[in-house]
């Protein structure tokens, strides 16, 4: 990339591969001080190649999403947060629709406590999680899976989505804009997720914060048509403007305060 030196395109590399880099990393990985790091990210957000977070940056992208594998690793704490919080949200009894994502698949492996759950999902790290619990049955949508991610797409997955209404819908997106348009990068993922909550009473979304510094090509829904959005930071003021007066409940989970929690119910406790 012209323009970039040496440090830098290493950099960039890393974080194509990993999904995000930290300020305290790459000072010990290239032994300089934090604030040349700092000014290393700087000038990779000016070329528009990374976004910055709390302590380093992650791939900016309004193209194409980030590996499945590196996108396991961006804001993991934050994620795990928000799926014990969203999973609070479930009572025992529910059916509810799982799709595809990271942070979806937290809220699934914070529900494996439940008891008598119905999960209907296109997502098969999602099955592969709550199809061994006796307690949960697992309805897996039939269709094309996607290598990357093992997401199931295709018409066949919606023909069968279509035939159920539920209690709930937890879905996700790549990329939510200052105006309160949920986004992604597939289409196919798109028409699923479309799917999914126009067949559930209630809608949760699931998304960390660096979702908000980021862009995508294709239209999932406005927030207006989720109820619930589960998130680990306060939104930005016009955001919450918008999901105030629409009447959506903005549950921010933040991970300390899970920790916390973690110390002292060590075991999880169903609802």
């Amino acid at each position: 990339m012209i323009g970039l030196s040496h440090r830098q395109t290493e950099i960039l590399n890393l974080a194509r591969t990993t999904g995000r880099v930290m300020v305290d990393d790459l000072v010990r990985r290239f032994e300089v001080s934090a604030q040349t790091i700092r000014k290393d990210l700087n000038d990779l957000v000016d070329h528009r190649s990374l976004t910055r977070i709390h302590g380093g940056a992650i791939i900016a992208s309004g193209v194409e999403n980030l590996a499945y594998e590196a996108r396991r690793f961006v804001a993991a704490d934050e994620k795990r947060a928000i799926g014990i919080a969203a999973a609070a949200q479930i009572p025992n009894g529910s059916s509810l629709f799982i799709n595809v994502g990271t942070t979806t698949e937290e809220v699934a492996s914070a529900l494996t406590a439940h008891e008598d759950l119905l999960v209907i999902t296109n997502n098969l790290n999602v099955a592969m999680m709550l199809y061994r619990h006796p307690r949960i049955e697992v309805i897996v949508a039939g269709g094309t899976v996607r290598r990357s991610d093992g997401a199931v797409i295709g018409s066949t997955a919606i023909g069968l989505i279509g035939q159920f209404k539920v209690d709930y819908a937890i879905i996700g997106a790549s990329a939510i804009d200052a105006e309160g348009a949920l986004l992604d990068f597939d289409y196919r993922e798109v028409q699923a997720a479309q799917a999914i909550m126009a067949n559930a009473r209630s809608v949760m979304l699931v998304a960390d914060s660096t979702k908000l510094r980021r862009t995508a090509a294709v239209r999932i829904a406005h927030i207006s048509q989720v109820q619930t959005f589960v998130t680990d930071a306060p939104l930005p003021p016009g955001l919450q403007a918008i999901c105030q007066s629409k009447g959506v409940l903005v549950i921010e989970a933040l991970p300390g305060r899970v920790e916390e929690a973690d110390e002292l119910n060590p075991e999880p406790t169903a609802l």
